[in-house]
C-alpha cells in the first residue's frame, strides 16, 4: 500500500501537540550538529510551498502502534539539501510548520549537488509517535522553514478486516442482498428505538427538572423547619418564662405543648417527604445515565451498520457491472451462432451451385465435341442433311439451356442447325450463316458472368446468385 509524495496538506483541525517532552528524537542518522531543541519553522502560506521537490515513497496506509516507523523519501534534482533540513510528522489539517507532532533531522546525502534523484530514509522511534488513530503525514521542511514535500495521509492503528477485499459468488450475493434488506429494516428499527430513547431522555430531563424544583422546595422547607425550630426554642423559653411568671396558666401551656407537637410532627413529615424525594431523584439520575449509555451504544451500532451498507452497495455495483458484461458476451455468442448458421446455409447453396456447374461443364464439353465433329463434315453433306426434319431442342439437365446448339437425332442435323440457323439461347437473336463461331460464342458469353475463382458461369439476370457465390468464397 505504498503512496507517492507531492500531495498538499489535507484539510482538518490543526494539532498543536508535541512529542513527549516537546523535544525531537535523537535517533536520526544525520551527521550534523543536533544540539538544537527546536527545528527551523515559519508561517509561510501553503500556496507558496513546493510539495513536489521531495517525494515520499512506500507510505503505508496504517502503521502498527508501538513499532518503529521508517520513512522513505526521494530528493529530486530540484532541491539542494542543507544542514538544518528536517522531516516531521504532522496531523492532517496543519496550517504552519510549527504544528509538527515530532521530527527528525534529515541526513545529508553524500553528493549534495547531485543532478539525479537521491533515495533517503529516516527511522522514527515508537516512543515518540502518536498514540491516537487520527490521520498524519510526513513533511520535508528545509532550514528556512518552507515545506518541500508532503506524503499521503496515514494512521497509527492495526489493519482491520474491513480493509480486505471479499469476492463473493452469485448465491452469496443474493444472501448479502437479503442481509442488506434485513440490515436496512434493522436500521429503521434502531432509528425508531433511538428516537424513542431520545424522547424518553427528554422526559427524564423534564422529570429531573421537576425533581430539581422539588429539591429547591425541600431546601425551602428545611429553611422553614430551621425557622420553626428557632421559634420552638423561642416558645420553650417563653413557656419557661410564663411558668415562672404564672404557674396558673396550665391551659395555655397545654395549648403551647400541642402547638409544639404539631410543629414537630410537621417537621418529621417534611423530613420524610424530603428523604423520599432525594431517593427518587437518585433513581432518576441513574436511569438517565443508563439511557445515555444505551443511546450511545445504539449510535455506534447504527454507524457500523451504515458502513456495512455502503460496502454492500459498492459490491452490488461491481456485481451489476459483471452481470452486464456477461449479458453482452451472451449476445455476442448468439450473434456468432447466427453468423455460423448463415454461413452453413450459404455453404449448402454453394455446394448445390457447384454440383449444377459440374453438370453444365459436362454438357458444355459434350456440345463442344459435337461442334467439332460438325466442322469436320463436308459442305455438301451439311446442305443435304439440313433439309432433314429438326427435332425440338431438349434442355436436359442444363440450367440455362444449350448455348451452342440443339440436340438432334444425328450429328449432321446438329451441324446443319448451327451453320444455317444460329440463334442466341439467351436473347433469341439470329445470326447469318457466314458468321464465325468465335463471334457467336463471344455473344453468348456476354450474357454470362464467370466466377474468377472457380470459373463457374452464371446468367447476368441472376446477379444476386453470382454475388452470393462470390461471398461464399470469401467465407472459405
Amino acid at each position: 500500500m505504498g503512496g507517492g509524495g507531492g500531495a498538499p496538506p489535507f484539510p482538518g483541525p490543526p494539532s498543536p501537540s508535541r512529542s513527549p517532552g516537546g523535544l525531537q528524537p535523537c535517533f536520526s542518522t544525520s551527521t550534523m550538529d543536533e544540539t538544537a531543541d527546536e527545528p527551523p519553522t515559519s508561517a509561510v502560506l501553503l500556496d507558496n510551498c513546493h510539495f513536489s521537490q521531495v517525494i515520499f515513497n512506500d507510505v503505508e496506509k496504517f502503521y502498527v502502534p508501538g513499532a518503529d516507523v521508517t520513512c522513505y523519501y526521494t530528493l529530486t534534482q530540484n532541491i539542494i539539501p542543507r544542514g538544518k533540513d528536517w522531516v516531521g510528522i504532522f496531523r492532517v489539517g496543519w496550517k504552519t510548520t510549527r504544528e509538527y507532532y515530532t521530527f527528525m533531522w534529515a541526513p545529508l546525502p553524500d553528493d549534495v549537488h547531485s543532478d539525479t534523484a537521491v533515495q533517503q530514509q529516516i527511522q522514527f522511534k515508537a516512543y515518540y509517535l502518536p498514540k491516537d488513530d487520527e490521520y498524519y503525514q510526513f513533511c520535508y521542511i528545509d532550514q528556512d522553514g518552507v515545506v518541500r514535500g508532503a506524503s499521503v495521509p496515514f494512521q497509527f492503528r492495526a489493519e482491520t478486516e474491513d480493509d480486505i477485499l471479499v469476492v463473493t459468488t452469485q448465491g452469496e450475493v443474493e444472501e448479502i442482498e437479503l442481509q442488506n434488506k434485513n440490515l436496512r429494516k434493522e436500521n429503521e428499527e434502531l432509528k425508531a428505538s433511538c428516537a424513542s430513547l431520545q424522547k424518553q431522555n427528554m422526559d427524564l430531563q423534564e422529570d429531573l427538572k421537576k425533581t430539581q424544583e422539588l429539591q429547591n422546595s425541600l431546601e425551602s422547607l428545611r429553611s422553614n423547619t430551621e425557622t420553626l425550630e428557632l421559634e420552638l426554642n423561642s416558645l420553650k423559653k417563653e413557656n419557661k418564662r410564663l411558668k415562672e411568671l404564672d404557674d396558673g396558666r396550665e391551659a395555655e401551656v397545654h395549648q403551647l405543648k400541642e402547638q409544639i407537637q404539631n410543629v414537630t410532627s410537621d417537621k418529621e413529615r417534611v423530613e420524610t417527604v424530603l428523604k423520599t424525594a432525594l431517593d427518587h431523584m437518585d433513581q432518576l439520575q441513574s436511569q438517565v445515565l443508563s439511557y445515555e449509555k444505551e443511546v450511545e451504544n445504539l449510535s455506534h451500532i447504527d454507524h457500523d451498520k451504515t458502513e456495512q451498507l455502503e460496502s454492500l452497495k459498492e459490491e452490488n455495483r461491481q456485481l451489476r457491472m459483471t452481470r452486464t458484461q456477461q449479458q453482452q458476451n451472451r449476445d455476442l455468442m448468439k450473434e456468432l451462432e447466427e453468423q455460423k448458421r448463415l454461413f452453413q446455409i450459404l455453404q449448402a447453396k454453394k455446394n448445390e451451385a457447384d454440383e449444377e456447374n459440374q453438370k453444365l461443364r459436362k454438357e458444355n464439353d459434350r456440345l463442344l465435341r459435337h461442334l467439332s465433329q460438325a466442322r469436320e463434315l463436308s459442305p455438301f453433306s451439311v446442305v443435304s442433311q439440313a433439309q432433314a426434319p429438326i427435332q425440338a431442342p431438349e434442355v436436359g439437365g442444363l440450367l440455362f439451356g444449350n448455348p451452342y446448339c440443339a440436340t438432334g437425332t444425328n450429328v449432321g442435323a446438329e451441324a446443319a442447325d448451327i451453320l444455317s440457323i444460329r440463334k442466341c439461347p439467351m436473347c433469341d437473336e439470329a445470326f447469318p450463316e457466314d458468321i464465325e463461331t468465335s463471334q457467336y460464342e463471344a455473344h453468348v458469353q456476354s450474357h454470362l458472368l464467370e466466377c474468377p475463382l472457380c470459373s463457374e458461369t452464371f446468367e447476368k439476370s441472376n446477379k444476386q446468385v453470382f454475388e452470393d457465390h462470390i461471398f461464399c468464397h470469401g467465407l472459405e
